[in-house]
C-alpha cells in the first residue's frame, strides 16, 4: 500500500493538480472535452482524498458507519478498512453497500465496472480479529462511528494506536455530542483528535461538522477539510462546546417536541404537521427523531444536560420511557410512530 506522510492543505490541492493534467485537453471535440473534464474532477479528488487521508479506517459499521465507508469509497475513491465487533453488523454493512451500488448502477449512476471497483474498495475486518487489527500500522486516517458512550469510543482509539497506528495518522470521531478535547485526553497525540460529525443518512446529507479540540492542530485540521471536500461534503467548523451547532439548536427542540406530547397538547402527528407545514421543514421534530434513533436524542440531551448543567436542557421523561421500552424509532420498526 502507497503511504503519504504528514502534509499541508496547500501540498495536497498541489499534489491533486500535478495528478490531474489532462493531454491536449484544448484540442478535443465538446463531448469528448465534457467527458475529459469529469475525469480530471474525478483525479482530483482522488489525488485531494489520497493527500489528505492516504488510507482510511472506519470503525462501526452501522448505519453511519456504512454511510461513511460508501462516500470514502465512492467519492474520495479511497480503499476503505471496515472494522466492527459483530459478526451481524459487518454482514449487514456488506449487503447495504452491495444493494447501494446496485441502485446506482439501476439509476445509471455507476457503470458495472464501477461498481465492483467501489464494492471491492471497501474491506472488512472484526476488531476481535487481531491480523485485521493490525493493519492499524499502515492507516494514515481513522473515522469511528460507534455508539455515543466515551468509554467505548477512547477503547476503539487505545486498541489502534495499540496495535501501532502511526504517530501522524488523524483520529476523527464521529461523535455528535461528546468533547473532543474530553476523548482525547489521556492519549499521547491529542493534536491529532478531531471531530467529524456526518448527517444521516451519509450518502445524501451534505454536510460535515468539524470540530477541533483545544489541542487539535492546524495539519490535522487542514487534512480533514480536505477529507471532507474529496467526499463531495460541505464542511462547517466548530468549537469544543457541548452538543457542537447542529445538536445544540436540534435537540433540545425534539426534546421540546416530546414534552408536548408528554403533556398532550397535541398528537404526535399534529405537532409534526405543526411544524412541518407551519415552518417549512421537511419533516416534523418526533418523526426525525425516529429516523436519528431515541437513544441517540436521549445521549445527546443527556450530555447537553450534564455538560451544560441548565435545567431546560433536562431530557423529557417520556423519551426516557421510550429508550427503557426498546422502541427507538425506525431502526427498531417503533417509536413515536409504527414502521412495517
Amino acid at each position: 500500500n502507497s503511504r503519504f506522510p504528514l502534509r499541508s492543505l496547500p501540498q495536497g490541492v498541489r499534489l491533486a493538480q500535478a495528478c490531474a493534467q489532462p493531454p491536449a485537453i484544448g484540442a478535443m471535440r465538446p463531448a469528448s472535452l465534457a467527458v475529459a473534464r469529469l475525469a480530471v474532477f474525478g483525479r482530483q479528488q482522488r489525488g485531494f482524498a489520497a493527500a489528505a487521508a492516504g488510507r482510511l479506517c472506519v470503525v462501526g459499521c452501522g448505519q453511519m458507519g456504512t454511510g461513511i465507508a460508501i462516500v470514502a469509497a465512492r467519492h474520495a475513491g479511497l480503499d476503505v478498512l471496515a472494522l466492527d465487533k459483530l459478526d451481524a453488523s459487518l454482514e449487514r454493512s456488506r449487503s447495504f453497500v452491495r444493494d447501494w451500488a446496485a441502485k446506482e448502477v439501476k439509476k445509471g449512476r455507476m457503470t458495472d465496472a464501477d461498481s465492483a471497483g467501489f464494492v471491492q474498495r471497501i474491506r472488512y475486518g472484526s476488531l476481535d480479529d487481531g491480523a485485521a487489527v493490525a493493519e492499524a500500522r499502515d492507516l494514515d486516517f481513522v473515522i469511528e462511528a460507534v455508539n455515543e458512550e466515551l468509554a467505548t469510543k477512547r477503547a476503539v482509539f487505545e486498541a489502534l494506536i495499540g496495535a501501532g497506528l502511526p504517530e501522524g495518522a488523524v483520529l476523527a470521531t464521529n461523535t455528535s455530542s461528546i468533547s473532543i478535547t474530553k476523548l482525547s485526553s489521556g492519549f499521547v497525540r491529542p493534536q491529532r483528535f478531531i471531530g467529524m460529525h456526518f448527517m444521516n443518512p451519509v450518502p445524501v446529507m451534505p454536510l460535515v461538522e468539524v470540530i477541533k479540540g483545544l489541542r487539535t492542530d492546524e495539519t490535522t485540521l487542514s487534512r480533514t477539510l480536505a477529507l471532507c471536500s474529496a467526499m463531495g461534503k460541505q464542511h462547517a467548523t466548530s468549537e469544543d462546546r457541548p452538543g457542537f451547532v447542529a445538536n445544540r439548536i436540534l435537540m433540545p427542540y425534539i426534546n421540546e417536541a416530546v414534552f408536548v406530547l408528554q403533556e398532550g397538547i397535541a398528537t404526535a402527528e399534529d405537532i409534526d404537521k405543526t411544524m412541518k407545514l407551519g415552518t417549512n421543514v421537511p419533516m416534523g421534530p418526533l418523526t426525525l427523531a425516529d429516523f436519528i434513533g431515541l437513544d441517540t436524542c436521549l445521549s445527546i440531551m443527556r450530555v447537553l444536560h450534564q455538560d451544560l448543567g441548565d435545567s431546560k436542557y433536562r431530557p423529557a421523561p417520556l423519551l426516557i420511557n421510550y429508550v427503557e421500552a426498546g422502541l427507538l424509532g425506525k431502526k427498531t420498526k417503533r417509536g413515536f410512530y409504527t414502521y412495517e
